[in-house]
């Protein structure tokens, strides 16, 4: 049986702004969970509630008594002092050896293990909170927003990690082709509700454009047999001789019910005011080096950029992309060569420490007002702050109230209207839901200026990169192939690195043995009784299914004033259910003949 985590009647107020009303889901350690919703829906706060560091205003979280539970820590556990071993050590409480294989799994090794965690990148320190989440040998995961800050290699080596994960997780981000990789199912936070989909982000979205399109057909029918039904009544309710039938029309008018559709969500759309469009080159470098007074990071940098160009700066993190932008943002002095901008640029930066910059007595319309050049209407300053969550009065919120993700917005917003040729970007999706991440690179696909940023999010590099700019072992160079070719090469190397650990074992001779045809039996049986667990456990879940989809299609038959939308929708959802579970079933019985006969 699967460990089980019920959320029950779940409500949740900041104030007059209702989070939750009521929300429920069932998750499980066999689900997969992606979760999504827009910014302020209430994903980090559900997440929150379900590990104890928030609470609901009423509902209850239930666990099942042989739950492990264990989550991504989004504060720093460890003290300035302690090294990568010591910190894992103390907070799991397992041994060195122990510690020293599962932080392998996300190469942390060798002389890295003995290093402060505090002189590590952020991506290795997220890889020191994910190793010392798993030595707590969880069987249900919670990740809030993992990929935010993780260089493309360390998200790959969480992605391969998740697909092997035996148990659960409910993960949050913004990254579609991350969700993507890792989850079956996904999880929706809307207008205080939660919808829990048995499929992946892409089927979930195609099933809701479906659901709303045919809700709107049907509400539209619905209005059109009003509509004539009223004619009727209308014209003949004064009849003695048609009064009869006028009553029973209005009777049928009131049975008529549209389906209650949710408040609508508008599209996302970002709109980056027009800016001259130029010809020739944006950026020269020759033999640049760049770094910091006591350290070189990168030498011998010959860069040529055309305007117009929109690169991706790509590299581990800790290699020196940031220091890169900052130095071409001149926030940093070269520490040899030269570099120069073409004529007419004029650059805009966003960095992640420019949210200290901002004036807590502003409020959010006017720092983009103060930001915002001259040639910029009230209009286009108030559909930019929309674009990025800032509707209605929140442009009258101060500064000093907004939370860490909405200064990191405002900041982006007040970037945009600025009107600069150049646009420097040093992680601009961090914080926002992946809607507003692919609004902001279909507006950058669109925008005529120079454009280098700096993002692990693949789907939002696929979309606004056009050249590829790597930083790597002490050299920045243009990188000669596409995106897809790059990262094909970086998962490449992550499976060979893995297989290659894998292949070694733990044993310190020189040629570790291969495991006995005993232990390969005991594997295989293991594996086959495991396959014929999931195989039975699938079979009933699609016969329960398949039975309370027959009793409710029954009952609407035989009485159609039971008809609802809730009814409705739950025989669609318990459709796909069984399709899906049908799909799994299938997939289970391969396997088990694979290795039954194989």
């Amino acid at each position: 049986m699967p460990a089980i985590l019920q959320l029950q009647n779940i409500t949740k107020r900041f104030g007059p702004r209702v989070i939750f009303d009521e929300a429920g889901v069932t998750l499980d350690s066999d689900k997969k969970t992606g979760f999504i919703g827009r910014n302020g829906a209430g994903k980090s706060t559900l997440c929150k509630i379900i590990i104890g560091q928030d609470t609901a205003d009423s509902g209850e979280v239930i666990q099942s008594r042989d739950l492990r539970l264990s989550y991504l820590e989004q504060h720093d556990p460890f003290t300035p002092e302690e090294t990568v071993l010591e910190f894992l050590m103390r907070h799991t409480g397992q041994e060195a050896w122990r510690c020293g294989e599962v932080a392998g799994r996300f190469q942390l090794k060798h002389a890295l293990l003995d290093a402060r965690i505090t002189s590590l990148s952020g991506g290795y320190q997220t890889r020191v909170k994910l190793t010392s989440m798993l030595l707590r040998e969880p069987n249900f995961l919670i990740l809030d927003e993992p990929s935010n800050y993780l260089d493309l290699k360390t998200l790959i080596l969480l992605e391969e990690f998740l697909q092997d994960f035996d148990g659960g997780f409910l993960i949050v981000s913004h990254d579609r082709e991350f969700l993507k990789k890792t989850c079956d199912h996904t999880l929706e936070a809307e207008n205080g509700r939660l919808m829990l989909y048995p499929g992946t982000v892409e089927e979930y979205l195609i099933f809701k454009a479906e659901q709303e399109a045919q809700a709107i057909s049907y509400n539209q029918t619905i209005e059109s047999k009003r509509k004539q039904l009223q004619t009727f009544v209308n014209r003949f309710k004064a009849k003695a001789s048609k009064a009869s039938q006028a009553r029973s029309k209005m009777k049928q008018i009131e049975k008529l019910k549209p389906i209650d559709l949710a408040e609508a969500q508008h599209n996302v759309q970002i709109k980056i005011p027009a800016i001259q469009r130029r010809q020739g080159p944006a950026l020269s470098c020759d033999a640049l080096a760049i770094g910091y007074p006591e350290k070189l990071v990168a030498q011998h940098i010959r860069v040529e950029v055309d305007h117009g160009a929109h690169v991706a700066v790509l590299g581990d993190n800790g290699q020196g992309k940031t220091t890169f932008l900052r130095t071409l943002a001149g926030d940093l002095a070269p520490k040899g060569g030269t570099f120069k901008w073409g004529f007419g640029c004029e650059i805009a930066y966003y960095a992640q420490h420019v949210v200290a910059a901002l004036n807590p007595a502003h409020d959010v319309f006017t720092h983009l007002e103060r930001h915002a050049a001259k040639t910029v209407s009230r209009q286009e300053l108030l559909a930019m702050a929309g674009s990025f969550l800032f509707k209605g009065n929140d442009v009258k919120k101060p500064v000093s109230v907004l939370s860490g993700g909405e200064c990191a917005r405002l900041c982006l917003a007040g970037l945009l209207l600025m009107k600069r040729s150049v646009l420097l970007l040093d992680e601009p999706t961090n914080h926002l839901d992946f809607e507003t991440v692919e609004a902001l690179g279909a507006a950058l696909q669109q925008f005529p200026g120079t454009v280098f940023f700096i993002s692990h999010d693949r789907t939002f590099v696929n979309m606004v990169a056009t050249q590829i700019v790597e930083v790597k072992n002490g050299a920045v160079v243009h990188y000669p192939g596409s995106y897809a070719e790059y990262v094909y090469r970086l998962e490449s190397q992550v499976r060979q690195e893995l297989e290659a650990e894998s292949g070694s074992g733990a044993a310190p001779t020189p040629k570790a043995k291969g495991p006995s045809d005993y232990h390969l039996r005991k594997q295989r049986e293991s594996a086959k009784r495991k396959l014929a667990g999931q195989i039975s456990r699938s079979e009933a879940q699609q016969a329960a299914y398949r039975k309370e989809k027959e009793t409710l299609e029954s009952e609407m038959a035989a009485n159609p004033a039971l008809w609802s939308r809730e009814l409705t929708d739950r025989c669609t959802e318990l459709a796909m259910l069984l399709q899906t579970e049908e799909r799994r079933w299938i997939e289970l019985t391969e396997q088990l003949d694979v290795l039954t006969n194989g």
